[in-house]
């Protein structure tokens, strides 16, 4: 904490201290993963924006592809509502062929 006038500032690290505990604890990692989780479905959405806008379709156009309404479309750009068989969809849609997930050690597999 650092004092500024009359104002305390606080870095991120000790406001997620005060709130999730210190890294490492169950609540803390818990509270990552979910982050993670997030930031890793919204990379995903832009990806399939960006993939949708390159092609210029709206997000109807893609949605009658795959027959979603289009606000499935605005909920998956987003990053909500993905699964694997939705991602597949959407992106053989767009003319993607081939997807693969590394799975680090364990090597990659393919989803389509």
């Amino acid at each position: 904490m650092e004092q500024v006038g009359k104002f305390k500032l606080y870095s991120s690290e000790e406001v997620l201290d005060k709130h999730f505990g210190k890294v490492g604890t169950p609540r803390r990692d818990e509270f990552e993963k979910s982050v993670a989780a997030s930031v890793h479905a919204y990379e995903i959405g832009e990806a399939i924006k960006k993939a949708r806008l390159q092609q210029n379709l709206t997000q109807e156009e893609l949605g009658e592809r795959i027959g979603v309404q289009r606000a499935q479309i605005s909920r998956l750009e987003k990053g909500y509502s993905i699964s694997i068989p939705t991602m597949s969809r959407v992106f053989k849609a767009l003319g993607v062929a081939t997807a693969t997930l590394d799975l680090g050690t364990v090597g990659k597999i393919a989803l389509w």
